[in-house]
């Protein structure tokens, strides 16, 4: 028999809890990444020392692979006595990683605003801050949400990496019981459904976002 639906009611539970790691890896990382995102815009278009700062560890951290980042955070650092465990370790290297990737996205959309609107509000003597939090930024996030949204779909399909630093989410805990026993084939296709049912749930949440950011935008 190929499929066992009983040993697929037994292994549902694990998955489960393997999912909830894996989801809160997702949002907890991605949160942070859109926030470094941001931070890490604004200060590649600020001064020139500072842009080329922040320019060079965008390009640093977009040039080298994830698993290399993660191992770095998990095993090198330890031998500068930063002890990290691996969930915590993880979360940090997909938080910079896609807050990298992030950051162009935000610096497109940021850039794409006319910069007649900086000048026209200082002429009106609002601050600079006032000026990006309520008139650039409202402008600049709509367009760039469908680029983000793929990035949050892009992480969640890299969660699996954290397996490395044994990290027991989704498709690292489908292997683990897959060798209890030698049947691969049902923990195996129910992580590759779950994965795909998420993706298509943080698709659409994305599409719903999206249009409704567009029509706050044409009020």
């Amino acid at each position: 028999m190929i499929w066992n639906w009983e040993y697929t009611i037994e292994i549902l539970p694990v998955l489960a809890r393997a999912a909830i790691v894996t989801i809160e890896a997702t949002f907890l990382s991605f949160f942070i990444a859109l926030v470094l995102g941001l931070v890490l815009a604004v200060l590649r278009m600020s001064g020139p020392i500072v842009g080329w700062l922040a320019s060079a560890f965008v390009e640093l951290v977009r040039s080298t692979p994830l698993l290399i980042q993660i191992f770095f955070l998990f095993f090198v650092l330890p031998r500068f006595g930063i002890v990290l465990d691996a969930f915590t370790a993880g979360i940090i290297a997909l938080s910079i990683h896609y807050g990298c990737y992030c950051s162009e996205v935000y610096r497109a959309g940021l850039e794409a605003v006319p910069r007649g609107q900086w000048e026209a509000c200082t002429a009106l003597n609002v601050s600079s801050w006032h000026t990006f939090k309520n008139i650039i930024l409202p402008q600049a996030i709509p367009p760039i949400v469908p680029a983000l949204g793929n990035y949050l779909v892009a992480l969640f399909k890299d969660t699996p990496l954290l397996s490395a630093i044994a990290v027991l989410e989704l498709v690292q805990t489908a292997k683990n019981l897959g060798s209890e026993n030698f049947r691969y084939t049902e923990p195996m296709t129910i992580v590759g459904v779950a994965f795909l049912v998420l993706s298509l749930v943080s698709a659409v949440a994305i599409r719903w976002l999206e249009r409704r950011l567009n029509r706050r935008s044409v009020r």
